[in-house]
């Protein structure tokens, strides 16, 4: 009798202080997450490992520091930017910088403004570290892309789409192509479309010994424009710009090496088509052999070329076709033993293949039914290539090793979650980054066999502030649909979660080709929201749906011309799998998109009109017909082919269906998925006579943010939730 009462005074007393522990847990605001950065984590940045392989730099506090590898101790502050008085310069703040081959100079870039997603302009000054000076590039107003050669005494950088060099020698400047021209001609950039889906912007190259510059031409005189309205003054700006929807035509491509001692130009052979891609060139280590990668529109086939630099000739050397389409990454190496790596999903899987110049495979490096995520290094003293693999499951990104031989592969990463590395320039250490779904990224310096030297960051900071707002662990599980498909999913349930109530369920989505929202990784604003709607009493998940990376070719590409199709069958077949668990309110279930994102929402509060209650899509792509060729045309071949796949999973189409509460979000100034997508789908909404709710935000771009945008935003899309799930 005596124990019983004890153990009911203590149950009573832990009771009590669960209480008290529920009620001090801190309140996540937007505020938190929006103005005070309450939930930042603390990071590295532009990390550059030196020249002699032990020492890198970071920059800190507006400053250049330079660090040993070995024991990650501070060795010098190579450059305190706070310190530079210019005449013209309200302030010296550096936003980029890359050392010359000595380590002499420093070229730096600042007051850098955006142009599109990768794209920018920038002032850009050398600082002289022996004399301790700093001076302007090029006169003349902001430049793009400047870089040095690989001796150091020329940098080559663009200036209204023209290619310019600058010798640092005898501080001349000379100007390499005439005719660049805005919407019109472009050297040594690429156009909108390609900085969008081939995911690159500096497109000229030095070879290895600096005496020849590679570089591409767009002529976009026959593509379309499309034009933006800029509010803010008594009439509205007109932007222009040259945007290729699909089916219409692209920019001409071609490709150029200049020489700098004679001045000579020469056009490489890439054949008479000009309805293809270049989606990549990259020097041999032979300084007058370039590779050039050609692709074709419906981009299924890919071709690799070696051009003679100084004739202009090629010779074909490679060539793949895939009954879907063909992704492009940075993973080519070219060998010193006339030999190169590539990866490739040509066994279903993404793989790494070992060729010699002449295109005949001598060997794939790695196997099994798992992905290659990226070519992370190749140490050619050692024979050895760094990667991230998906091995350990979809969800993970581990760090793995290979012999060039095939032999020895092995995980290097000890812990599950998201692994990166940045290798120090001999190879023989890496700055780690680790973070997993509730642990925030951390840093460490590692030996290249993976043991951990040193530790610069752990944001235990940030760990510590987690828990005083009491996040709730985000666990990660898998579900069958009712057609038999099992598709990953992590959710976020209450801190004081009960088995027994019912909750309202969010469900976040995303959902294109390739990309996973379901990653063992730490996120860190919409984690955080999602975070303080677990705090108002939703459950939210997340699930990849067929058409996401890392399970194989099959699973990736199934979505192959019906963009839309299965993918809302899977975030379907999601709802209802949810809706029957005791924990769910089935008759209170939502859903949450940006982008792709936004169109799935879209299509669920359509198509799946019985399953969700509300939606908010946010830059939605409404019919792909508007969106640009090179991603469109890649997932679904052109309208003019597939006009029934276009149309069929068009959100657009299926408007008669919405049943429940619906909020569109769009930045007027969206350069990427117009706002033409939105106007179009209210003016069928209208016609259909469904009410819904929008909100639009002037001149912002794809991502909304900006000021208070992002802040307004998110205050605007959780009143939405609170009112109407």
């Amino acid at each position: 009798m005596k124990k019983k009462l004890l153990f009911a005074i203590f149950c009573l007393f832990f009771l009590h202080f669960s209480s008290i522990a529920q009620t001090d847990t801190k309140k996540i605001t937007l505020e938190d997450i929006w103005l005070k950065g309450t939930f930042r984590p603390g990071f590295i940045q532009e990390i550059r490992s030196m020249k002699d392989g032990e020492h890198y730099c970071i920059l800190q506090e507006n400053s250049i520091k330079k660090y040993a590898y070995k024991d990650g101790k501070l060795q010098s502050d190579i450059l305190d930017a706070s310190k530079i008085k210019l005449k013209d310069v309200a302030k010296f703040e550096i936003d980029d910088y890359q050392f010359n081959n000595t380590e002499s100079k420093i070229l730096i870039s600042i007051n850098t403004e955006p142009i599109y997603r990768h794209s920018s302009v920038s002032d850009f000054y050398i600082y002289d570290m022996k004399m301790a000076s700093v001076t302007e590039l090029s006169k003349g107003g902001k430049i793009r892309l400047a870089e040095f050669s690989p001796d150091g005494s020329l940098i080559a950088f663009l200036r209204d789409n023209n290619l310019f060099i600058k010798n640092l020698v005898d501080n001349t400047e000379k100007q390499i192509t005439i005719d660049g021209k805005i919407n019109n001609i472009i050297y040594g950039s690429t156009d909108w479309v390609y900085e969008e889906e081939f995911g690159f912007t500096k497109a000229f190259f030095w070879s290895a010994d600096g005496k020849k510059l590679a570089y591409y031409r767009f002529d976009e005189s026959k593509v379309k424009e499309y034009t933006m309205q800029m509010y803010g003054d008594l009439y509205p700006e007109q932007y222009n710009y040259k945007y290729p929807k699909a089916g219409e035509d692209n920019s001409v491509v071609s490709i150029h090496t200049y020489d700098v001692a004679s001045g000579k130009i020469m056009k490489m052979d890439i054949g008479a088509e000009t309805n293809q891609y270049i989606p990549r060139i990259k020097w041999t280590l032979d300084n007058n052999t370039l590779a050039i990668l050609r692709m074709n529109r419906l981009q299924n086939k890919l071709e690799i070329l070696l051009n003679n630099a100084i004739d202009g000739s090629s010779k074909l050397i490679y060539t793949e076709n895939n009954k879907y389409y063909i992704d492009i990454n940075d993973d080519l190496h070219f060998l010193s033993n006339n030999q190169f790596i590539m990866s490739s999903e040509k066994d279903g899987y993404n793989h790494i293949y070992l060729y010699d110049l002449n295109g005949k495979l001598i060997k794939q490096l790695t196997s099994g039914k798992w992905d290659i995520v990226e070519v992370k290094g190749v140490d050619e003293k050692n024979k050895t290539i760094y990667f991230q693999s998906s091995e350990s499951g979809a969800i993970n990104k581990d760090l793995c090793a290979v012999k060039f031989d095939g032999s020895k592969k092995q995980i290097l990463s000890t812990q599950k979650g998201s692994n990166d590395a940045d290798f120090s320039n001999n190879f023989k250490y890496y700055i780690s980054t680790f973070s997993d779904g509730n642990t925030p990224s951390i840093y460490t310096i590692n030996a290249a066999n993976g043991k951990e030297l040193v530790s610069l960051e752990k944001n235990e900071k940030l760990s510590e502030t987690l828990k005083n707002y009491g996040f709730a662990k985000k666990e990660f599980s898998t579900l069958k649909t009712e057609n038999g498909i099992e598709l990953n999913y992590w959710i976020i349930k209450p801190l004081n979660f009960d088995a027994n109530k019912k909750y309202p369920l969010l469900m976040y989505v995303y959902g294109g080709p390739g990309h996973n929202t379901v990653t063992n990784s730490y996120g860190y604003s919409d984690l955080s929201w999602f975070e303080m709607l677990a705090q108002k009493g939703y459950i939210v998940v997340s699930v990849d749906n067929r058409g996401t990376g890392f399970r194989g070719e099959e699973f990736k590409k199934c979505t192959y011309k019906e963009l839309g199709k299965l993918e809302t069958e899977d975030q379907i077949g999601a709802a209802k799998y949810f809706g029957t668990q005791s924990y769910i309110d089935k008759d209170r279930i939502g859903i949450f998109g940006w982008s792709y994102g936004g169109f799935m929402s879209t299509l669920c509060m359509t198509k799946g009109a019985d399953y969700f209650k509300a939606g908010i899509a946010v830059a939605p792509v409404t019919n792909w017909r508007y969106y640009d060729n090179i991603y469109t045309e890649r997932f679904m071949r052109t309208p003019q082919e597939n006009a029934s796949g276009y149309d069929d999973n068009s959100p657009i189409n299926h408007v008669k269906k919405l049943k429940g509460k619906y909020l569109l979000v769009h930045g007027t100034g969206d350069d990427n998925v117009h706002v033409q997508n939105s106007m179009d789908l209210i003016t069928a909404l209208v016609n259909a006579n469904k009410q819904f709710e929008m909100q639009f935000y002037p001149n912002k771009n794809h991502s909304i943010y900006g000021g208070y945008t992002r802040f307004h935003l998110y205050k605007r899309m959780t009143e939405f939730l609170l009112n109407n799930l």
